[in-house]
């Protein structure tokens, strides 16, 4: 990669950090002293800064606050045993990021700035990372359209920038879960496979239904049957039947390639486990609930790394779990967070050196 050179940085006069703890911190409440920011305008990337972290100044007419053109990622870093700070698979969510970008119609993001900013942005604010078991750095890069123009058309400029935030646990406790069945989060050839601001608003009037009714998060289901499944809440959904562990393949492009996702699959391939990526019915698992060979489900994301889900409801069909019983799902998060913290080596290459 070739380094970026010209980063401008202005460094805060005084750190937040001497105000807060570190300690079972909620998630993304609190930022670190500084952010990123780069600007495209012209049909090139601008000079980019790490700036005091601050409000942004918008116009009312701004593209993005009208038409959408927002999107996001979300990516940690880790203090590992040794005292060292890593990121973890970053490179992985960079692409994404790009190919998020091109689907709304938005510049790439070049990879010196988007890496080498990620970089020097943590190195400045390495004492923000916890030590604390099941904390991290959470960081979230986002881009949106800043012509101030009304109008219905790609932007002419963007803006471009990283934040930061200490993280503790993200879901501490085993989910009930609701299958939607009226309300769809993506269809084939829309956007369900980009990290899009709009696919995250979209379903908060569902989720805040299903909250009503005493779930935790929704399971949602393809657009035309509502029987297949895609996703669960904003995470990648994983179900473990038999011997076998299912889930949703990415052909459709209705759901996110997860790096979460990824890395789980990697781990249970390496514990022995075949992994089908296919198209699963409720049907299925109901099927195999009834047969005493639903054994586990779980979510997998950035933000809860796995989840665990203790009840499924189908219409009156209810599926309760004694998730304490479980042996996989907590051991593939194990696993993985004993690489991310150092405890064991990374054979993979997940984890980048800031």
């Amino acid at each position: 990669m070739e380094a970026q050179k010209d980063f401008k940085v202005t460094l805060a006069e005084r750190s937040k950090l001497k105000d807060i703890s570190l300690e079972n911190i909620p998630f993304g409440k609190y930022f670190t002293d500084h952010m990123l920011v780069a600007d495209y305008e012209n049909g090139k990337w601008q000079t980019p800064e790490i700036v005091p972290y601050q409000s942004l100044m918008l116009d009312p007419s701004l593209a993005v606050l009208h038409y959408g053109q927002a999107i996001f990622e979300g990516i940690k870093a880790y203090r590992l045993k040794d005292g060292s700070v890593k990121i973890f698979r970053p490179n992985d969510n960079f692409k994404r990021f790009n190919a998020s970008a091109v689907r709304m119609q938005m510049p790439e993001v070049p990879e010196a700035i988007f890496m080498e900013g990620l970089r020097k942005l943590i190195a400045i604010d390495k004492d923000w990372v916890p030590s604390n078991e099941n904390h991290s750095l959470y960081i979230r890069p986002f881009m949106i359209s800043s012509d101030a123009a009304i109008g219905v058309r790609p932007s002419e400029k963007y803006k471009f920038l990283i934040i930061l935030s200490p993280t503790g646990p993200y879901y501490a406790t085993p989910m009930r879960i609701y299958a939607e069945e009226k309300y769809v989060r993506a269809v084939p050839g829309g956007i369900g496979f980009a990290k899009a601001a709009g696919n995250y608003g979209a379903v908060l009037y569902p989720s805040a239904e299903a909250h009503k009714k005493g779930y935790d998060q929704v399971l949602w289901m393809d657009a035309f049957e509502h029987k297949y499944v895609q996703e669960c809440g904003t995470m990648n959904a994983f179900f473990i039947i038999g011997d076998k562990v299912i889930t949703p393949g990415l052909e459709e492009g209705t759901i996110l390639a997860g790096v979460t996702r990824d890395s789980v699959i990697t781990v249970l391939k390496e514990m022995g486990f075949e992994v089908e990526e296919r198209p699963l019915s409720i049907d299925e698992i109901i099927e195999a609930h009834k047969a005493g060979q639903l054994k586990e489900i779980f979510g997998t994301g950035t933000a809860a790394t796995i989840a665990l889900i203790k009840e499924l409801k189908y219409k009156d069909y209810e599926m309760a779990f004694d998730v304490t019983q479980w042996k996989t799902a907590p051991e593939v998060r194990n696993r993985i967070d004993a690489i991310r913290y150092g405890y064991q080596p990374d054979t993979h290459g997940w984890l980048w050196p800031v």
